[in-house]
């Protein structure tokens, strides 16, 4: 990449702190290091989209997104400021979806950390609670986008009083259907809560997408390039019915939708996981980024552990253990690195164990997931 900015193999965190600072802070808005520079926000940084990319939906939510502190710190475990956890390719690959607005599908083994991306850009940019759309063989677009519980609302208006039930006119009856509150039964899914406008993106995690559909790529194409979506339930009463306040996907959240329609004002920051096992469509690669995530080093592999676990006990015990585990990763295949949290939970909470037990648990517990090798 041209202007300094560095590519290719993972580097060390001291290389990337020392790159990142001799670009000036243009380019890398997202670094991996868990805070950004000065104090600053993500609108203070990022500049305008490409006009290609350039959405103008309406109204816009005021405010940030909601937060969700407790599901971050469980995922990523303490802010961890000083550590790098992912390479310069990693960083750039982040910095071009955000700059260019664009998907960035994730690839590599289970188990290696690619959903946790999601959450390290949230965190470190201050965008507030990560959407989730966890993809299944049975998911639809339009699941992604909002559902209409058609059902509850005919029981919800057969609970109405009998004179609103005994009315038989068809102006009564759509009195009626108004009194009910059609948004009341509309709720958006996670991609259609990503597109509700607002000043900064949303961070959108759409995870096990080699589970989808052969059809859900090419369907996903209309909202990731118009940043849009229709609600004909409500597209069909807007003469009479402008604006329905509807729910999101954010807790107690509610958006009042106009006109029957969402469009986006900052495209959101999606993040597509894919452990390699289908091809996806051509047309839908040609809208998105792609990072093909590497096992982590013994650095990174280091700061995820002091991310989870206090200092305790021996430093080069632990050292010695994120030794072994990557030379088994090396022998054996890549490993998930949630193992490697369960051996040093378990060291730190047990005692005992003999260096022969030891090892023979660890060797129990760090197992390639598609079972070769494995003893």
């Amino acid at each position: 990449m041209n202007g300094g900015v560095p590519n290719g193999a993972r580097g060390s965190a001291d290389a990337f702190t020392s790159a990142a600072d001799s670009t000036g802070g243009a380019w890398w808005i997202y670094r991996g290091n868990g805070e950004l520079p000065d104090g600053e926000t993500l609108s203070d940084r990022l500049p305008p989209p490409p006009p290609w990319r350039d959405f103008d939906g309406g109204p816009v939510v005021a405010g940030p997104p909601p937060d969700d502190d407790a599901e971050i710190r469980r995922r990523l475990g303490k802010p961890a400021v000083t550590a790098a956890f992912g390479s310069p390719r990693e960083a750039d690959m982040v910095n071009a979806a955000l700059f260019l607005r664009r998907p960035l599908i994730v690839t590599g083994p289970p188990g290696i950390g690619k959903s946790s991306l999601a959450h390290r850009v949230s965190r470190e940019l201050g965008l507030g609670r990560v959407l989730r759309w966890t993809i299944t063989s049975r998911s639809t677009l339009r699941q992604g986008l909002y559902e209409y519980d058609a059902v509850g609302r005919i029981q919800e208006a057969t609970a109405r009083d009998a004179q609103a039930r005994a009315a038989a006119a068809q102006g009564a009856h759509d009195a009626a259907e108004d009194a009910v509150g059609i948004g009341d039964f509309i709720q958006l899914g996670p991609l259609g809560t990503a597109l509700v406008p607002r000043e900064i993106p949303r961070v959108l995690l759409i995870d096990e997408f080699d589970k989808a559909d052969t059809d859900l790529a090419n369907d996903l194409l209309g909202a990731f390039e118009e940043g849009e979506f229709a609600i004909p339930e409500l597209s069909r009463v807007r003469s009479r019915m402008p604006e329905a306040a509807v729910h999101t996907d954010d807790p107690d959240g509610t958006y009042t939708v106009r006109n029957g329609r969402i469009r986006c004002r900052a495209f959101p920051f999606v993040v597509i996981t894919s452990n390699g096992e289908r091809t996806m469509p051509p047309a839908f690669l040609r809208r998105c980024l792609t990072l093909t995530m590497e096992p982590p080093a013994e650095d990174e592999l280091a700061a995820i552990l002091a991310a989870q676990f206090a200092a305790a006990g021996d430093d080069d015990e632990r050292t010695r253990m994120i030794r072994d585990f990557v030379i088994r990763a090396q022998s054996s295949g890549p490993l998930p690195t949630d193992q490697l949290m369960n051996a040093e939970y378990l060291r730190l909470s047990t005692s005992g164990l003999d260096t022969d037990s030891w090892n023979r648990l660890l060797h129990a517990l760090w197992q390639r997931l598609d079972g070769v090798g494995s003893a």
